[in-house]
């Protein structure tokens, strides 16, 4: 979004990063919001199922507009792109959070839920793949020489794609074990994260996460074009991505020998090494690549780690609370964390790339900019990655936790079921 911003719409790499920080925070605070409205929906269709019908035609249009550059100019031109984003943002989480509330509500098994969210990355990365890597070369066929049209149609393309593809899922899924769910109020849906010490370092260390997932994605077209010296090496590496999914499929396996905090870790760790491995790898292509595939991997299997254990802190709330927040507590652990993130990681570099004297006018950069580049991409990932490994040591004593919490909350509900049987008998 910040290369789109600067290098094709036309804003300084200032403003862009204000508009994505901005804008995020807006998003960040629609998430909690979004989770209380799929908490206290109740249709035909279920609870977070209808929501792939309602917002997915608005998701796929303002995300459209938002790549499509008016002829305007100044401030309407920053107010277009400041709204645009906005609303895309809060379509998005709209339909991200909806996504991730109703995994609970597909299955009550652990391991269940990790094969759906492992089944779920993996897809959209698959997904991720043709969209990233095609997306400069796909833009420049369309455009035929001019960027902000070529963006504006392949974007067309692909909203046209998801809007499909989330109809599809709406008519294919089916949500199990919210008859008896009741409805909960605004301070019910506070009250779940009272004491629930799982949720509250699962959305710290995913805010981490995010914060240094985007911060390296914001960085790296400019570290390829510039660092690297070839724009057709963002395509390139970008089409490798695609090797994060192995990581992806084989999380379940980890599971079993490294329990979720120990396979969490071992992600994370990967992700860095593979960091540092490109940063060290100076303009030595494949040495690069090798570091980057390595990061991808990591990446993306710490990513599948998180949005299947935040679906294990709502059953910890309810064990603790009795109260049972599906979308309050997954809209914060999930998409909050990675509106936030993503402002926050936007905003980061973005700012250090001002600082370092980055100007997307100049052909060629500074020494300084180069500098600024290379740490932004390389190094600053790396620390703020640090955080989450630290969080997620922390989180251990909580996992061990959970057999004692399934089999209390299945007594429970066995308990009110014979309870409801008797009282209609």
């Amino acid at each position: 979004m910040l290369y789109f911003f600067t290098n094709v719409f036309g804003l300084s790499v200032g403003t862009a990063g204000v508009l994505l920080l901005i804008g995020r925070v807006f998003d960040a605070i629609g998430a909690p919001v979004m989770g209380i409205l799929v908490d206290h929906t109740h249709s035909k269709y279920g609870k977070s199922r209808p929501w792939f019908l309602w917002m997915s035609l608005p998701f796929a249009i303002f995300v459209w507009l938002l790549f499509t550059t008016p002829a305007l100019s100044g401030t309407l031109k920053v107010v277009y792109a400041g709204v645009m984003y906005i609303l895309a943002d809060l379509s998005y989480t709209a339909m991200s959070t909806p996504i991730t509330s109703v995994l609970p509500n597909l299955t009550s098994s652990t391991d269940g839920r990790m094969q759906a969210n492992s089944i779920r990355l993996v897809l959209g990365n698959v997904g991720n793949f043709f969209a990233v890597t095609f997306i400069i070369p796909f833009a420049g066929l369309l455009g035929g020489g001019n960027d902000q049209k070529g963006w504006s149609l392949a974007v067309g393309v692909y909203s046209i794609v998801a809007f499909i593809l989330l109809i599809i899922a709406f008519f294919d899924m089916r949500e199990k074990n919210i008859e008896n769910e009741k409805v909960i109020t605004i301070k019910e849906s506070l009250k779940a994260t009272k004491g629930n010490w799982p949720w509250i370092l699962i959305v710290v260390a995913n805010l981490a996460y995010w914060t240094a997932y985007i911060v390296r994605n914001a960085s790296m077209p400019y570290y390829f074009q510039y660092n690297m010296g070839s724009k057709d090496l963002i395509s390139f590496f970008n089409g490798f991505t695609i090797i994060q999914v192995i990581g992806m499929a084989s999380v379940p396996f980890f599971v079993k020998f490294m329990h979720k905090w120990g396979t969490t870790i071992f992600f994370l760790l990967m992700t860095m090494v593979g960091q540092a491995w490109v940063g060290l790898a100076g303009s030595n292509i494949t040495s690069a690549l090798i570091g980057w595939c390595v990061a991808c991997i990591g990446s993306g299997s710490a990513c599948t780690m998180f949005f299947a254990m935040v679906g294990d802190t709502v059953d910890f709330g309810e064990w603790k609370t009795g109260i049972r927040a599906n979308g309050f507590l997954t809209a914060i652990g999930a998409s909050f964390c990675i509106q936030m993130g993503s402002g926050f990681g936007s905003f980061i570099a973005s700012m250090l790339l001002k600082g370092f004297g980055f100007n997307a006018a100049n052909a060629t950069q500074s020494a300084s900019s180069l500098s600024g580049i290379s740490f932004t991409f390389v190094w600053v990932p790396i620390i703020i990655y640090a955080v989450s490994v630290v969080l997620m040591i922390m989180y251990r004593k909580w996992e061990h936790h959970e057999p004692v919490v399934k089999a209390d909350l299945a007594a429970r509900n066995s308990k009110a079921e014979k309870e409801a049987e008797a009282a209609q008998a």
